[in-house]
């Protein structure tokens, strides 16, 4: 069986179901992250009940603390974790690129330094995807280079074949019922973007991810690799891309055909004050919401919406109340949630286009900031 039954197109967009251990996951589906097996701010509960099915946990960090071994102890990460949704795990290669001098890239895997304590580990492709199975994720990610940007050419094209060739030994070593995603490199040039396309494809993955973006290139030239290699994709897999994040980058990439997105903007935003609305972004702290009467967002139907004004809401988060980052990340899930259900229903009901529209007239207004990808949720 397929992982992925696609249901119905709109254009290029996607309307289809993951089929996952922990049950169907209905697709494009945007992934809450969970770095160290909790999504920042909120409990399970509360994502199961916005309509969530599926959060991302880290690799990396979870081999560190507490150990991939003990979370398989206890039973795997979803009884560990109280979740009964499916997860995905990101190997931990943003997060071993993201360490700079304290690692070190060789042909067998990674040695690096922990951020945490210092002490020195190496991880190799099987032994990433070991960490995985012990984590009892419902889909591995293999091994990738995330080159930085820019890197030259010549750089680069060797770290697509280093990834491919970790690809290749990832899937040789692959156990159990769990599904296994290639990454697609490349840097910002279309030949090398082909280049390993073509190679995972022929290596014959449950799913592919588009990954080595938001690393500090202009989006103009993201979305341009994106288109280059959507084609070569084989239309029955998921397509995945990593670490894209805003609302308007999320409807982009579904308009592409993209399924799976993961980021921490909207948990790193709501700590930060940051709240996401139908017509745009607002700073919650602004001294213009201190006699606010007015929710968040009054088309949200969202607990915080439902209960709490704009004023409350800035006393809260002026005050370093605890409560803020809660309340605050409930609403930016839930507005990711019900944003991800809007598209879904307006790709079966085939009216994306005039979805798509409706949305970028709604998001001309708010306070829009930019923001990359960041790595704890």
């Amino acid at each position: 069986m397929s992982a992925l039954t696609v249901v119905k197109t709109d254009g290029q967009a996607r309307l289809a179901v993951l089929h996952t251990g922990h049950g169907p996951v209905e697709t494009p589906v945007f992934m809450p992250v969970g770095t160290q097996g909790t999504v920042k701010g909120i409990l399970q509960r509360d994502l199961k009940e916005m309509g969530v099915r599926m959060v991302l946990a880290n690799a990396y960090h979870l081999y560190l603390r507490p150990g991939s071994t003990l979370v398989k102890d206890m039973g795997g990460i979803q009884r560990f974790a109280g979740w009964d949704g499916a997860v995905l795990t990101d190997s931990g290669g943003y997060q071993i690129f993201s360490l700079g001098v304290l690692r070190k890239i060789g042909e067998e895997g990674v040695t690096f330094q922990s951020h945490i304590d210092g002490s020195k580990h190496f991880l190799s492709p099987e032994r990433i995807v070991e960490v995985q199975e012990h984590i009892g994720a419902d889909v591995c990610m293999c091994l990738d280079e995330c080159v930085a940007y820019p890197s030259s050419h010549e750089y680069t094209a060797a770290s697509v074949e280093r990834t491919t060739n970790w690809a290749r030994r990832s899937k040789e070593v692959k156990d159990g019922s769990s599904l296994l995603f290639g990454i697609v490199q490349g840097g910002m040039y279309a030949d090398l973007r082909h280049r390993s396309t073509e190679a995972l494809v022929g290596l014959d993955f449950d799913g592919y991810a588009l990954g080595g973006f938001s690393v500090g290139e202009p989006k103009s030239v993201m979305w341009k690799m994106v288109d280059t290699v959507m084609g070569d994709l084989p239309a029955q897999k998921p397509r995945y891309l990593m670490g894209l994040g805003f609302p308007e980058d999320i409807v982009e990439g579904v308009r592409k055909g993209i399924d799976m997105f993961d980021c921490v903007i909207p948990t790193r935003h709501a700590r930060n004050g940051n709240l996401f609305t139908k017509t745009g972004r607002i700073n919650i702290k602004h001294a213009k919401y201190s006699r606010d009467s007015s929710p968040i967002d009054i088309s949200c139907g969202c607990y915080t919406c439902t209960h709490f004004s704009r004023a409350y809401l800035r006393h809260l988060f002026v005050a370093r109340e605890l409560t803020s980052y809660y309340l605050n990340t409930v609403h930016n899930l839930f507005f990711y949630a019900a944003l991800l259900a809007r598209m879904r229903a307006a790709i079966g009901e085939g009216r994306f286009e005039e979805f798509y529209g409706d949305f970028k007239s709604e998001q001309e207004g708010g306070e829009a900031q930019d923001g990359s990808r960041i790595c704890d949720g």
